[in-house]
């Protein structure tokens, strides 16, 4: 089943909570807090030297929140996707 909450990097809905640390498995960006709020900043942490910004791009790019991530990575099932259901 999907979580019930958008990730901040790849829109898919993929996290049981926002701002608590769920890694998403579609990009693996780690849910630090960020939002488009405050999207390019480096945090540092969890993210390392990755702004939401550039997260997002490589995400449109490769599939990825950066590129030694894409192993990890998959693509999304079809109830993750953006547009599966509002919210």
């Amino acid at each position: 089943m999907a979580g019930r909450f958008r990730c901040p990097c790849c829109d898919c809905l993929t996290l049981d909570e926002r701002c608590d640390s769920d890694v998403c498995e579609v990009c693996y960006w780690e849910d630090d807090g960020q939002g488009d709020h405050n999207a390019d900043e480096v945090y540092g942490g969890p993210n390392g030297a990755l702004s939401l910004t550039r997260a997002r791009a490589n995400y449109r790019a490769f599939g990825a929140c950066e590129e030694a991530m894409q192993p990890h990575a998959r693509p999304p099932r079809s109830d993750e996707l953006p547009d599966s259901r509002s919210g």
